[in-house]
């Protein structure tokens, strides 16, 4: 009996030497298995790391590309339409597009440059209500160091040369085509040495951008109606809008009943519709001819009224878009420390209700 006992404990003892001999045996291969995967997720953070550190890197350096596009009359079509251009152009670019009605307010429009350089934008496209500015909001960009370009009129100086790089229309060339057509209107029509008729200039005289636009009209028609007397050439001022253009027109075709049939072009799209108005007030539109400047509103008489059904009988087109774009192609190249030209002009084209669908295209619906 005492034999087996001490047999059985032999063998509980073995068998115990032999159960730690294989722990102790598989317990490095576990802690190499162990330590092989800490490893490698180790080498793997780290080059998600390096990777993450290179995308912030490439980040800081192209940064996001924001601009501001800070219109004077942000709810006018003009610049409803040059402002989807540029904001077309920019998200093209990967970039953010803030668009910016300055209502014609000089004091909101200093906010909204300082709200764009508040929020450090990449680059500023703006038309200025008022250009005596010019400066102040040239030297406000300039110490932030964030580029701006000015669409339409011009950031200018009081001699008036450009403090910014500028895109716009051709303005004298452009007032040239419109004092062409009216010039062979009234040679078509016989109309030169007749005392009844009276040329009518909507002008902005304090605008540096529309000046040439008036003048660029007068001069081509004088040179090519010379025969037509100059004091039945009057001028009627106003500040841009179609109800400002619509009061000018009236009081000089009121102050002028000697006049039965009526010539008219302008500085701008808005100030010719308000002639027309006028015009039409007067009861004097039946044998007037309209001749307006941009064709965005002039589309919208012919494809509402036909052609025999308003007074407008042309206009000089110039798409609104190219302006849009033009600005922002200037900004991205002075945002990339590009060379830039200071001056970019588009050129026109007057169109009738017989073509303007043709020529416009798309900004003719």
């Amino acid at each position: 009996m005492m034999k087996k006992v001490v047999t059985t404990l032999l063998a509980l003892t073995m068998a115990a030497s032999m159960l730690a001999g294989c722990s102790s045996g598989e317990a490095p291969a576990a802690t190499e298995d162990t330590a092989a995967t800490e490893d490698a997720a180790a080498e793997d953070a780290a080059a998600t790391e390096d990777a993450a550190a290179e995308e912030t890197a490439q980040t800081e350096a192209s940064g996001d590309l924001l601009v501001y596009g800070i219109y004077k009359a942000g709810d006018q079509t003009w610049f409803l339409d040059e402002g989807d251009a540029a904001k077309a152009a920019v998200e093209a670019a990967g970039g953010e597009f803030v668009y910016v009605d300055a209502k014609m307010n000089p004091e909101e429009y200093l906010k909204a440059i300082d709200n764009a350089i508040a929020n450090n934008a990449s680059g500023i496209v703006t038309c200025t209500p008022d250009q005596t500015m010019s400066q102040a909001v040239v030297t406000k960009c300039e110490e932030a160091g964030i580029p701006v370009v000015a669409a339409d009129d011009a950031l200018q100086d009081e001699a008036g040369e450009k403090l910014a790089p500028w895109v716009g229309i051709n303005a004298y060339v452009i007032g040239e085509a419109n004092g062409e057509w009216l010039a062979n209107y009234v040679k078509e029509n016989d109309l030169a040495e007749n005392e009844e008729v009276g040329l009518l200039i909507m002008t902005m005289d304090t605008v540096s951008s529309c000046v040439p636009r008036a003048e660029g009209e007068y001069d081509k028609f004088t040179e090519l109606v010379p025969e037509f007397d100059t004091a039945r050439i009057f001028k009627a001022d106003y500040d841009g809008t179609t109800d400002k253009g619509n009061t000018a027109a009236a009081a000089v075709i009121t102050g002028h009943p000697e006049i039965k049939t009526w010539l008219v072009t302008g500085a701008n799209e808005e100030g010719c519709i308000g002639a027309v108005r006028a015009l039409e007030s007067a009861g004097l539109d039946k044998d007037a001819c309209v001749v307006g400047l941009g064709a965005y509103m002039a589309k919208d008489e012919w494809n509402n009224k036909g052609a025999d059904g308003t007074c407008m009988k042309a206009s000089a087109y110039f798409p609104a878009s190219a302006v849009g774009e033009g600005s922002v192609e200037v900004l991205l190249g002075l945002i990339n420390g590009e060379d830039v030209p200071m001056e970019t002009a588009v050129d026109a084209v007057v169109v009738t209700p017989d073509d303007y669908k043709e020529v416009m295209g798309k900004d003719a619906e």
